[in-house]
């Protein structure tokens, strides 16, 4: 008995946590023709300083980022805007599985100017993963007339254009539906997924939204809606099927209801687009003439061509302690630091007086 009341004491808490722990607002950002609205999911920090636009990795939302965002606010004064890439998150297209670099890059441009118009705060652009490539092709293009700099994290050419292939066997392998939201974090962070609870708490919010019990049943018959596993009919998971706007996951409810939790997106129907995100990124990062800092979360991530480019000074590089692929979300103080000492170094932010210390950085 003891022992028993011993484990549930201990027992880590995987209830999910409001954006508004990190976040100060939340905003849906309409672009285009009134007949041909896109509504993009926003989030802002902060109100003075450079404005960090941060781009999420393939499957994740803006949430990634939330961990981050409160520690980067602690180190120097800047404003964040974390948006959600068309196809995921909140965010509503007409063309949900676009994801060509142009169309992504063009996404990044009409929401920053929707929001600060023709001449907004010098930014600077932070991606991780698919949004630190599609950053690249945004600084590349020369689409946003105040960039001043920009951060990949763990995006380089050659060891991601080597994963594709077994992106599909990672898709298929993993739980097609959770019971409950607080499942979907305790897999995440089981499964190594995302190694910070903190951050899984926030982010799995938007990577997964509830569906009814009687709509799942209905799509498919063949399994038991109670399974985590539950085998069910991928076409589900197009955005389109599903009223984002009604999703009680999205503003953390929790209270679960008779439901089920599914993928907001269908990653493998992005297939087309990945060699397109990644090929010649590592040459368009060089040829960017902006301050750059790469992030990675192992050494052996480097190819050849960055690999050139390091030695002869062209950006500055940081490799993490010890992550996985989400490296903001595994290590948010550790991101967070590099990024304002990379802020500090270019004169780009100041120091908040308790962090002025905040110098060290590895070339």
């Amino acid at each position: 008995m003891w022992e028993e009341s011993f484990d549930s004491e201990h027992k880590p808490d995987y209830s999910p946590v409001s954006w508004r722990e990190y976040f100060d607002q939340m905003e849906d950002v309409s672009v285009g023709a009134a007949d041909s609205t896109d509504v993009f999911r926003i989030y802002k920090a902060g109100n003075a300083g450079p404005l960090l636009v941060l781009l999420h990795g393939g499957g994740h939302s803006a949430l990634s980022w939330a961990v981050f965002t409160r520690a980067i606010a602690s180190k120097v004064h800047c404003r964040v805007l974390s948006m959600d890439l068309r196809g995921h998150g909140d965010t509503l297209v007409r063309q949900a599985y676009d994801f060509s670099t142009q169309t992504m890059s063009s996404d990044i441009a009409n929401v920053i100017g929707v929001c600060y118009g023709e001449t907004p705060p010098p930014i600077v652009l932070i991606g991780h993963g698919v949004g630190g490539a599609i950053t690249v092709h945004t600084a590349s293009n020369m689409l946003l007339p105040t960039i001043v700099g920009l951060v990949a994290i763990d995006v380089v050419e050659g060891s991601a254009t080597e994963a594709l292939h077994s992106i599909q066997n990672f898709l298929k392998g993993r739980p097609k539906s959770f019971k409950s939201m607080d499942q979907a974090i305790e897999w995440s962070v089981k499964s190594g997924q995302i190694r910070n609870l903190e951050s899984a708490k926030v982010s799995m919010v938007g990577q997964i939204k509830r569906c009814e019990v009687e709509e799942a049943e209905t799509l498919d018959q063949t399994s038991p809606v109670s399974d985590v596993a539950m085998e069910r009919n991928e076409e589900f998971y197009d955005q389109s099927s599903v009223n984002d706007k009604e999703n009680a996951a999205s503003e953390v409810s929790l209270t679960e209801g008779q439901g089920v939790y599914v993928w907001r997106i269908n990653l493998s129907k992005s297939e087309k687009y990945w060699d397109g995100w990644f090929r010649g990124t590592s040459n368009l990062f060089l040829a960017c003439n902006l301050p750059k800092l790469l992030l990675l979360a192992g050494i052996d991530r480097l190819d050849r061509d960055l690999t050139i480019g390091q030695m002869q000074g062209k950006f500055m590089m940081q490799v993490l302690p010890p992550c996985g692929h989400a490296v903001q979300e595994d290590k948010p103080e550790k991101v967070a630091d590099a990024v304002a000492s990379f802020l500090l170094r270019h004169k780009f932010a100041e120091a908040r007086r308790e962090t002025r210390s905040v110098n060290s950085f590895t070339r």
